[in-house]
């Protein structure tokens, strides 16, 4: 074992304070990360507690008959990990805020659509901790104040915007160019990526993953197949990575909904590997070299595209809502949960081959609002 890692470890394990008590004195902090970087945190896997966890798992009865009856429909509420921050984002965050207090950061620096989630997550979670925040927007056009960008300004979050072939093209340079304007105003950035989806943050869908094995025993069953929808792959990557490491044999499936197939599963592969090299125990029951081949991406329900929704998108939406009391969203969820719904009804990929579907539900509902118009009752 290499002394950096060996003294870190040491740290870690046997030092009697924790990394979050670390990041509350000055003097330790700087000590500890100017010798040993992100080890500590990486090796102990700390993180911030801010989301409501364990999220309960629901049976959607009435959706699995109509669906053909063929498999039972859960849902895991990950949408109720709270209400301004509410949504799959915050697990990651949990692993990204303590990475960044710990190198004494005061500013959150991210990206999205208009109506990200993720962004509106990240103002929510540097508000509450004192710290602030500023996002980088993708428009086509200068948009309404409304959902999620409503409340990024109500939560006091600094806005800048750019193009759709800006962001594609350039948002990590804008990002790091915002990073050093704040920094020569004296604040320490932290650049968060685009779904807070990197090896860091996709550590919180790896913790899903182990808290949803504790909750089939305490179910009395077993979900053979594990959906959720995927827009930057850091949640599927958690995923497929606590999969692989654990020999779960469950199909987990990411519903794209932007991409392809090939995007997909390069991000998802990058980043369980890139993950999997900071756990605790560097052992796995799959060899890593089997790892890509079982990575599943449906890239059939991307629509019209990201963000764009079809009327029979909206209408499902509505459908779930009025059968089940569920509310999904028009960017992920609803395209997602369309997507598992017809892969049962029609004949897909999900039926007759899925008994148990655990569907993540990723939360999103403020993204409602701005297409509320495009609904009809």
């Amino acid at each position: 074992m290499p002394l950096q890692l060996s003294v870190a470890a040491f740290f870690a394990f046997f030092l009697p304070f924790q990394v979050s008590k670390i990041g509350n004195d000055e003097f330790l902090r700087k000590f500890v990360f100017q010798y040993f970087g992100r080890l500590i945190i990486y090796i102990s896997m700390e993180r911030t507690i801010l989301a409501n966890l364990p999220t309960k798992i629901v049976e959607l009865k009435k959706l699995s008959a109509m669906a053909g009856g063929t498999a039972r429909i859960f849902l895991k509420r990950d949408d109720q990990t709270g209400s301004e921050f509410g949504g799959n984002k915050v697990r990651k965050l949990e692993y990204l805020l303590t990475d960044a207090q710990n190198r004494g950061c005061n500013l959150l620096i991210t990206c999205g659509g208009i109506q990200s989630n993720h962004c509106r997550a990240t103002v929510a979670v540097a508000t509450q901790m004192g710290m602030k925040s500023a996002v980088l927007l993708r428009i086509s056009e200068q948009p309404p104040v409304r959902g999620n960008y409503f409340l990024d300004l109500l939560m006091g979050a600094d806005v800048k915007f750019c193009t759709r072939d800006e962001y594609r093209d350039h948002r990590s340079e804008i990002m790091q160019k915002m990073a050093d304007e704040y920094a020569a105003q004296g604040y320490k950035p932290y650049i968060i990526p685009e779904g807070a989806s990197n090896e860091i943050g996709t550590l919180g869908y790896f913790n899903c993953m182990n808290e949803i094995t504790k909750q089939e025993k305490e179910l009395g069953i077993t979900f053979d197949t594990v959906v959720v929808a995927t827009g930057s792959g850091g949640t599927v990557a958690g995923l497929h990575l606590a999969n692989m490491v654990n020999g779960l044999d469950k199909r987990v499936i990411g519903m794209a909904v932007c991409d392809n197939v090939e995007y997909f599963t390069n991000i998802a592969d990058h980043i369980s590997k890139g993950a999997f090299a900071l756990l605790p125990n560097k052992k796995s029951v799959v060899p890593m070299e089997e790892w890509r081949g079982r990575i599943e991406i449906n890239d059939g329900y991307v629509g019209i595209g990201y963000a764009l929704s079809r009327p029979e998108e909206l209408e499902f939406i509505k459908t779930v809502a009025r059968t089940e009391g569920v509310v999904l969203d028009p960017v992920y969820t609803g395209k997602a949960m369309y997507g598992v719904w017809n892969e049962l009804k029609e004949g897909g990929n999900l039926r007759g081959k899925a008994k148990n579907i655990l569907f993540i539900h990723t939360g999103g509902i403020f993204g409602l609002f701005p297409v509320s118009e495009k609904f009809e009752f």
